[in-house]
C-alpha cells in the first residue's frame, strides 16, 4: 500500500439524523448514541448535516448541547448550517452557549446563499422582508463579528437594581471564532473564505470553473490550494481544510449489508458520472470496498492529497446497526491505513 504524503492528522464524521416522521424521538437518540460511539474509538470530530422541513436533524445546536453533555473529548460541528435561515445574533448566543456548555468543542460550519426552494417558505420565514433580506457573504461576516465580540450597540451597565446590559453578544466564548468553517463548494467561495479567516468545509460536491475539465478530484485540489492561497495573503493563521467524502468500509459487514451498501452505491454512481444543472455541479463517488481498498483509492485522490483532516459522511438512510460496523470499521481499519492514531478517551 502507498505511503500518504501525509499521516492524517483529525478523522471526523458527519450524520444527518435521519429519523421516522411518526416517531422522531429514536432517532435523535440514535444519533447521540453514535456520538458517544465516536468518542470511545477515538474519532477526533462528529458533524451533524442541517435539515429544514426534512426528515433530518433540523436543530443540530440542540443536538450538538446534548451531545457535549454525554460526551468529554470529541469535537462537535455542523457541516452546514444555512445562514439564510438564521438570524446571526440570535445564532451567535446559542453557538457561544453550547461550545461554553462543551468546554470549547464547537466547530460551527456555515453557508451563504438564498434558503433551499425559498419561494415555498419565505412567507413564514421572513413575512415582512422576504425581498429585502441579504443572503450574501455579508451575512457570514456579520455572525463571525459577533461571534468575536464586537460591540452589537453602544447601550451598557446597570439599569435598575437587577438589569445590567452588555455592548456585546452575550456569553462571549473565547476562541469559537477561530473554529468558524464555511461549506464551499466553488473557487470563489474558497477564495472568501481564505481571504477572511474561515476554515475550509469541502465536501462531496464542487462547482468546476468553465475553463476546468471536470474532473471531481482535481476541482476539489484547486480549490483547496486558492483557499490556502487567499489566507496566506492576508496573513491568516493556518489555514485548516477538511474533507468529506462518503466511504463505504465493509471489512466487518455481513453478507446481507454488503448487498445493501452496494446497492445505495450504484443507485448514486450515475450522477458522478457528468456535470449536473446548470452550474455543472460534480459530485464525488462514493466509496467502498474494504478499508485497504477504499485507502488505495484515497491516496490517489488529488483532493484528499491536499489535507490532514477528513470528516467521512455516513450514507443517508442506513440503519443505527449499519452505522455501527462503518463506523467501527473506519476507527478500527481504514483510518490507521491512512497513518491515523486514535485519540485517547473513555473507554
Amino acid at each position: 500500500m502507498p505511503h500518504p504524503a501525509r499521516p492524517l492528522h483529525k478523522l471526523g464524521f458527519l450524520t444527518i439524523g435521519l429519523f421516522d416522521p411518526a416517531e422522531p424521538g429514536p432517532g435523535h437518540q440514535s444519533t447521540l448514541e453514535i456520538i458517544e460511539l465516536g468518542e470511545r474509538l477515538g474519532f477526533d470530530s462528529a458533524w451533524l448535516r442541517h435539515r429544514h422541513l426534512q426528515f433530518g436533524i433540523s436543530s443540530p445546536i440542540a443536538v450538538m448541547a446534548a451531545a457535549s453533555q454525554r460526551t468529554s473529548r470529541i469535537e462537535l460541528g455542523t457541516a452546514v448550517t444555512p445562514l439564510g435561515w438564521e438570524n446571526p445574533l440570535r445564532l451567535a448566543e446559542d453557538l457561544a452557549t453550547v461550545d461554553l456548555l462543551a468546554g470549547g468543542r464547537i466547530n460551527p460550519g456555515l453557508s451563504v446563499g438564498e434558503p433551499m426552494h425559498y419561494d415555498t417558505v419565505k412567507h413564514e420565514l421572513y413575512p415582512d422582508s422576504s425581498d429585502v433580506e441579504d443572503f450574501s457573504y455579508a451575512r457570514m461576516d456579520r455572525l463571525a463579528r459577533l461571534i468575536a465580540g464586537e460591540a452589537v450597540r453602544d447601550f451598557s451597565g446597570k439599569q435598575g437594581v437587577v438589569e445590567e446590559f452588555s455592548i456585546r453578544v452575550e456569553p462571549h466564548s473565547p476562541g469559537l471564532r477561530d473554529r468558524l468553517w464555511y461549506g464551499a463548494g466553488s473557487t470563489k467561495s474558497a477564495v472568501w473564505a481564505g481571504a477572511n479567516g474561515f476554515n475550509l468545509l469541502s465536501s462531496s460536491v464542487v462547482f468546476p470553473e468553465a475553463d476546468q475539465e471536470p474532473d471531481f478530484a482535481l476541482v476539489q485540489q484547486s480549490q483547496i490550494r486558492a483557499f490556502r492561497e487567499a489566507a496566506k495573503a492576508q496573513g491568516q493563521g493556518p489555514a485548516r481544510v477538511s474533507q468529506g467524502l462518503v466511504v463505504i468500509p465493509t471489512d466487518s459487514a455481513s453478507a446481507a449489508q454488503r448487498e445493501k451498501y452496494q446497492r445505495y452505491v450504484d443507485e448514486r454512481t450515475p450522477r458522478t458520472r457528468a456535470p449536473q444543472g446548470p452550474k455543472g455541479m460534480l459530485f464525488a463517488p462514493d466509496l467502498i470496498g474494504t478499508s485497504d481498498e477504499i485507502a488505495d483509492q484515497l491516496y490517489a485522490h488529488a483532493g484528499f492529497q491536499e489535507v490532514d483532516e477528513v470528516a467521512f459522511a455516513l450514507p443517508f438512510s442506513f440503519d443505527h446497526e449499519d452505522y455501527v460496523q462503518i463506523l467501527t470499521d473506519i476507527a478500527g481499519s481504514l483510518g490507521p491505513a491512512l497513518g491515523w492514531t486514535p485519540a485517547e478517551g473513555p473507554q
